[in-house]
């Protein structure tokens, strides 16, 4: 894929998973959706979603890798996973704010 800015909208090329990059390392990284790379027109024609990557991507939440250095948003929710660098992205936790009495 190369590198990423924010702002960056991507496309599965497997569901119709899309995201748009919040944070991104300097870097050039690769984020796979469903096993396949993701592209900025990429169309969902393409090969099925892998079997192993196929636990879905939720509308409206964060995503990190395993170093916080990459986050983005899932704006259309699809079947595919999401994966960097070899591991699956992780749902952000939301902030805990503090009380107030």
């Amino acid at each position: 894929m190369g590198s990423l800015t924010p702002g960056t909208r991507l496309k599965s090329a497997v569901c119709t998973t899309e995201i748009m990059v919040i944070t991104a390392p300097p870097e050039d990284i690769e984020i796979t959706c469903g096993g396949e790379p993701m592209g900025q027109g990429a169309d969902a024609n393409g090969p099925s979603v892998h079997q192993d990557r196929a636990e879905g991507s939720v509308i409206g939440k964060r995503y990190t890798n395993e170093d916080g250095s990459l986050e983005v948003l899932c704006v259309k929710a699809g079947e595919g996973s999401l994966w960097t660098g070899g591991a699956a992205m992780k749902i952000k936790d939301a902030t805990k704010l503090p009380k107030t009495d």
